[in-house]
């Protein structure tokens, strides 16, 4: 996955996850996996968050 992803289609993903781990019916492997791009997708969701706060102060 790219880092120019928006901040949205990143959320998405990471709620398409979260949902996928919820259901439980996943092999545990798969679990990991997907435990894994859900940290990072998170770590990425913050920093684009991050980002976009400094530009907004910037901006006032």
């Amino acid at each position: 996955m790219d880092e120019k992803n928006t901040l949205e289609s990143n959320m998405k993903k990471l709620d398409s996850i979260v949902k996928e781990l919820e259901n439980g019916d996943i092999p545990l492997e798969k679990a990991v996996e997907l435990y894994s791009e859900g940290i990072r997708l998170s770590a990425l969701c913050r920093k684009q968050l991050d980002e976009s706060k400094i530009k907004i102060t910037e901006v006032k």
